[in-house]
């Protein structure tokens, strides 16, 4: 039997930047909410199950709107997220006791593919973990207090990180496990993915796989406008 691997998506965040007072994994692309998008991609993909934490008020909207309207057996559990994105990482790991492997998927990322699943779950085989990133393509130009540039780093050198992150279920919630209870002791640390959490608590390097350009982060109205030309081809496929 191989090894069990599950699929956290996260889906509770407000969207503020969005300029919208629905949440942005609601708005709709094509005629489906965003978050059918990456729930579709997990549902046709390899992964035994999916856990969607959400916010606590909308456990039941996705439910019933979103897993059962749309027929995503795999979603096995709809969870409420906590106050920042690791808190919400954090309950989803607590919630998937038969996992061996998870990849941890922001819902905002409906472009994903399971080729990329397939890269980063093969390299978090290999590696303490694996991310999807893609290499910067602009040169990056570091700014001092004054707003004035100081430093351009080495492009080959800088990647922009997208998820899956993919991980061993016991190495990750062990660091995310360590992470909340030094948070609880008063010693925070600003993090924004898994990588750094891992990276922060044990120092375990995380193997950078290759993701997409395509695979971007739905954040503002303009992202919104892009998605819709990238998912046509995906609704067309869907509608035939």
């Amino acid at each position: 039997m191989g090894d069990h691997t599950t699929a956290i998506v996260l889906a509770a965040g407000q969207g503020k930047r969005m300029q919208t007072r629905v949440h942005k994994q609601f708005l709709t692309i094509h005629g489906y909410p965003l978050l059918y998008y990456c729930l579709k991609a997990f549902q046709e993909s390899f992964v035994d199950d999916i856990v969607l934490v959400t916010g606590a008020e909308d456990v039941s909207y996705c439910k019933r709107e979103i897993a059962e309207r749309y027929g995503f057996h795999k979603v096995r559990k709809v969870i409420a997220g906590g106050r920042e994105r690791y808190h919400s990482v954090y309950e989803g790991l607590k919630s998937c006791e038969e996992a061996d492997y998870v990849l941890i998927h922001d819902g905002a990322r409906p472009m994903v593919t399971e080729e990329i699943m397939e890269r980063t779950l093969g390299a978090a085989r290999r590696f303490p973990g694996a991310a999807a990133a893609m290499p910067v393509k602009d040169t990056i130009r570091l700014a001092d207090a004054q707003g004035f540039g100081a430093a351009t780093p080495d492009r080959s050198s800088l990647w922009m990180m997208q998820t899956p992150q993919t991980f061993s279920r016991p190495v990750i919630l062990d660091a995310y496990k360590r992470f909340i209870e030094q948070e609880e002791n008063g010693h925070t640390v600003a993090v924004t993915d898994d990588a750094m959490v891992l990276e922060y608590i044990s120092g375990g390097k995380v193997k950078l796989v290759e993701g997409s350009y395509e695979n971007i982060k739905i954040t503002t109205p303009s992202d919104l406008k892009i998605a819709e030309i990238f998912l046509k081809n995906t609704i067309d496929t869907t509608r035939q």
